[in-house]
């Protein structure tokens, strides 16, 4: 079992005005998407159970959990984490003005347990590589979360010097700023952690030259992208 990542060559514009570098960019390869029977079945088979017991835990198990999630519980997933309620909104400095329309969305957060998040750093990977045309370039595959070995070695003149890794450092990285390829940058400072009812004040700072990209919900900052 390994988990598939495709890096797909892309126009990775930093600003609206400039004319954009090429990138690889890395995302998930994504999976056929198993509806519940078959995991059901799956699950009766591994447990020894009929599909029919099966489906009645199933459903009482998710009642329960819809019923205390969005009760303000956080509810254990076997195996898996936490799941719990969770919402944005808008804040207000007058109570008189703290009104259920201040509620922008209304969302379940998911908080992966210990176990989860080992098994998904000791699984291996698999990324395949494909330029701007679509062809596919290279293979690369590792053991763990590291890209060790290269099914393409000494394919081009970047990965002999880097001992057969990856071509660059950090090649989606959009802090490089259209600088060199294999540089790397010191991550931002981020100062302010102080507890809050309404509102606080927080600083970044990075290296000269760098932009900082960042999210208030927990999301993976991006870049603006263009297809080519």
């Amino acid at each position: 079992m390994a988990l598939r990542v495709k890096a797909v060559e892309r126009l990775l514009k930093f600003d609206k005005e400039s004319a954009g570098k090429y990138r690889y960019v890395m995302k998930p390869e994504l999976y056929t998407s198993l509806d519940q029977k078959k995991v059901i079945r799956e699950a009766a088979l591994r447990s020894g159970v009929s599909q029919g017991v099966m489906k009645a835990c199933w459903d009482a198990a998710g009642e329960v959990i819809k019923a205390w999630a969005t009760e303000g519980h956080s509810v254990a997933l076997p195996g898996l984490g936490t799941m719990r309620f969770g919402l944005r909104s808008k804040a207000v400095e007058d109570v008189n003005d703290v009104k259920t329309s201040l509620i922008s969305s209304r969302r379940i957060i998911f908080t992966p347990s210990v176990d989860l998040k080992d098994e998904l750093a000791n699984t291996a990977i698999q990324i395949t590589c494909y330029d701007r045309n679509g062809e596919e370039v290279k293979r690369v595959t590792s053991t763990s979360g590291d890209v060790e070995d290269s099914e393409n070695e000494g394919s081009n003149e970047n990965e002999n010097q880097n001992g057969g890794g990856s071509s660059n450092t950090n090649p989606t990285n959009p802090t490089n700023g259209g600088g060199s390829e294999n540089q790397t940058l010191t991550s931002p400072s981020i100062n302010g952690n102080a507890s809050f009812a309404e509102s606080t004040q927080v600083s970044m700072s990075g290296p000269d030259g760098a932009e900082i990209h960042y999210t208030t919900d927990g999301s993976t900052p991006t870049v603006l992208l263009q297809e080519r």
